[in-house]
């Protein structure tokens, strides 16, 4: 399929059909234009000895900003800032959010306010059509002057430095120009500054971050409402006019899709004697659902961000301005993901506290689930695992965002801690991904424990899926694997636009 670059907002739908599709990127005619326009305007702005001096553009960087460059320098100039910026370290940075990066850093420039060339454009254009990933390091951004040492990687390539990944084996840079029978980019006035002021990494996270937790925040309701009828819990918690009259949005959204799962249970329709639930089953539309309110905020941020010009100084060629300011910072991006962070860690922590219930021997159901407890420990180290996880994610729970420090030499002296955020909160949705497989494993068995009652027919299927995979649990065995193949069971069925959004 084809996806063409335009100022056409881009929405979380299509953002989806992104991650779910191979896609082919071109310019349309409107960006080029307006690509060309810029760059036009700044050869001309520039082309004489006597410019004013404009920052990024003919003078140094940062806290050198009233060092004036020479028109003969200005090449050079935006060659050293790459090569001198790429000082990121530390793990890689997954190929799945480089390609991110790579598609909203060719978005942002394609506005025609950044006054790159259209040939830079159309070689980064090239990397993501071809599957050329850069290497880029998660340690090294302050998230403030834009996602500095980490988008340096991401353009080291252009000019032949650095390394990436192509048809899967690492390689340098100069090799990949040479196997594709492309030449170096000369980067011209501003070009280097464009591709390194920009938020694409915290944003690269944000995007795949988001719509990871939309389908996880699903899949929760899924385990939830497997667990509350192997847990033989009530439904009475799920009963719309409770909700009515505290009606936020994400819990009524979450006690309705409880009520659907669970609509043709054989368990759930069966005489109860049990006066209340614990909270970890009575109060998830109040838990989840909040997390869901948190969510829509997250994305109007995402979103605001995805659809932005994020680089410093911006062009205005209409009015033959250039404009030095601070659009490169992260500070929306970092309190987003933070509250993305908070948000998806509770749902980690309430789904414990269900597989814990589900271990305690209450509710007709065995000891940590097994036949004959005590011989056998059963699923008892599962929730271990699950509660070592959960307490790891609140300690990286905590904001990045409250945190700053000043850099080069004063100048840049507030910044966002947004690219720590980012990095930090893709730790916590990977732990929940895994605490919910955890809990699956746990509603299953216990499930199993209500026969001839069966549960409803959508989580039967869910149960039947697991079972192919993981076999009910009768003696004690390594259980390392089962939570893997559970937590790929989780990862692999994808949600339309319909039900995610």
């Amino acid at each position: 399929m084809i996806h063409t670059i335009s100022n056409k907002r881009l929405t979380i739908e299509y953002l989806l059909a992104l991650s779910q599709q191979e896609f082919t990127l071109e310019l349309s005619a409107e960006s080029r234009d307006a690509i060309i326009a810029c760059r036009s305007y700044l050869d001309q702005e520039f082309m004489g000895a006597t410019a004013a001096p404009t920052y990024g553009i003919n003078t140094g960087f940062g806290s050198l900003c009233d060092t004036h460059i020479s028109n003969e320098d200005l090449e050079q100039l935006q060659l050293n800032l790459l090569m001198s910026h790429a000082c990121g370290t530390g793990d890689e940075v997954p190929q799945e959010i480089v390609r991110w990066m790579l598609f909203l850093k060719i978005q942002s420039l394609s506005y025609g306010h950044s006054g790159v060339s259209i040939e830079t454009v159309e070689r980064l254009i090239a990397f993501y059509n071809e599957g050329v990933y850069p290497v880029v390091y998660q340690q090294g951004s302050l998230g403030a002057s834009g996602d500095l040492a980490p988008l340096a990687h991401l353009a080291l390539p252009l000019i032949g430095e650095g390394e990436v990944y192509y048809n899967g084996n690492r390689m340098s840079a100069t090799q990949l120009l040479e196997e594709k029978g492309w030449k170096k980019i000369t980067l011209q006035s501003k070009e280097g500054l464009a591709l390194i002021n920009g938020t694409q990494f915290m944003l690269a996270y944000g995007v795949h971050l988001l719509l990871e937790s939309h389908a996880l925040w699903h899949w929760s309701h899924i385990i939830a409402a497997m667990s509350l009828d192997g847990f033989n819990g009530n439904m009475s918690p799920f009963d719309e006019r409770i909700h009515l009259i505290r009606p936020h949005s994400g819990q009524l959204r979450s006690a309705t899709l409880i009520k659907e799962l669970l609509s043709d249970s054989e368990i759930a329709a069966s005489e109860l004697k049990n006066v209340q639930d614990p909270y970890s089953f009575r109060c998830v539309p109040q838990v989840h659902g909040a997390t869901w309110d948190t969510l829509k905020f997250v994305q109007k941020t995402i979103l605001t961000e995805v659809n932005a010009v994020t680089d410093n100084p911006n062009i205005f060629p209409e009015s033959g301005t250039i404009i030095s300011g601070g659009n490169f910072h992260g500070q929306p991006l970092a309190l987003a993901l933070d509250y993305l962070a908070i948000a998806m860690a509770e749902i980690a922590n309430i789904s414990e506290r269900r597989t814990f219930q589900l271990m305690t021997g209450v509710r007709g159901l065995p000891a940590f689930l097994v036949k004959n407890p005590g011989l056998n420990s059963g699923m008892m180290i599962l929730q271990y695992t699950a509660a070592s996880i959960v307490s790891q994610n609140k300690q990286y729970a905590s904001p990045a965002s409250v945190d700053s420090i000043v850099s080069s030499n004063g100048q840049e002296d507030h910044v966002s801690m947004g690219a720590n955020a980012a990095t930090k909160a893709h730790k916590i949705v990977q732990n929940v991904s895994t605490v919910l497989a955890i809990e699956l494993l746990a509603a299953a068995q216990a499930i199993e424990e209500r026969a001839p009652l069966k549960t409803a027919s959508f989580l039967s299927q869910i149960h039947n899926m697991l079972r192919d995979e993981v076999p009910s649990l009768t003696v004690d065995r390594v259980m390392h694997d089962d939570i893997i193949k559970s937590k790929q069971l989780i990862q692999q069925l994808a949600f339309d636009e319909s039900v995610l959004f």
